[in-house]
């Protein structure tokens, strides 16, 4: 929607922004002029890890726990994610290209693809979580090469931040989904 500014005729655009898991992280008016400038910034600084990968790990356990009452719809777990169904089903998808889920279509339900020993942590990041080139932090683009803070930086972050980024992902491939469904099912009794 499209509102004239009063004094000077200028456009301006109402709207909001959602993070990768759904919340508005911005509303109001912004000059189109602005507009572009106002979505690469936010595009930029939206932490990287989003809460797909927690909706997945619970998507995953709610299929674990439920498939041998129910049929696994995405209406029972976005009741249980307390989300919207569509939202799950496009989460299922993304799970399913990443052979971690079977969906049948209409109502015919969800299962997991492979035994829950067989999928870890680390599977379900690999397949939801929409990272630039695979790596976790984000460096700003154009640091100041006439500063020598600007000029270092990268030098002195890089490896740091890749070391960082390995030591997650070992955590992440050495607990499987089985270990998270055994741990559930103790606090579930």
């Amino acid at each position: 929607m499209k509102f004239a500014h009063e004094k000077s005729r200028s456009a301006f655009s109402c709207g909001a922004l959602r993070n990768a898991g759904g919340q508005c992280i911005i509303i109001g008016f912004v000059h189109i002029e602005n507009m572009a400038r106002l979505l690469f910034w936010v595009r930029r600084r939206v932490m990287q890890i989003s809460s797909r990968f927690t909706v997945a790990v619970h998507v995953l356990i709610c299929i674990e726990t439920f498939k041998n009452d129910h049929k696994v719809t995405s209406e029972l777990l976005a009741s249980s994610v307390n989300a919207n169904p569509v939202v799950i089903r496009r989460l299922l998808q993304q799970l399913k290209k990443a052979g971690l889920v079977c969906v049948r279509r209409g109502s015919g339900g969800a299962d997991t693809a492979r035994p829950l020993e067989e999928i870890t942590l680390l599977d379900l990041y690999r397949a939801v979580e929409c990272v630039d080139s695979g790596a976790l932090f984000h460096f700003h683009e154009d640091p100041n090469e006439h500063c020598p803070v600007g000029r270092n930086i990268h030098a002195v972050l890089d490896a740091r931040l890749e070391r960082i980024q390995r030591a997650m992902e070992n955590e992440m491939s050495s607990i499987t989904m089985q270990d998270v469904w055994n741990d559930m099912k103790k606090v579930m009794m």
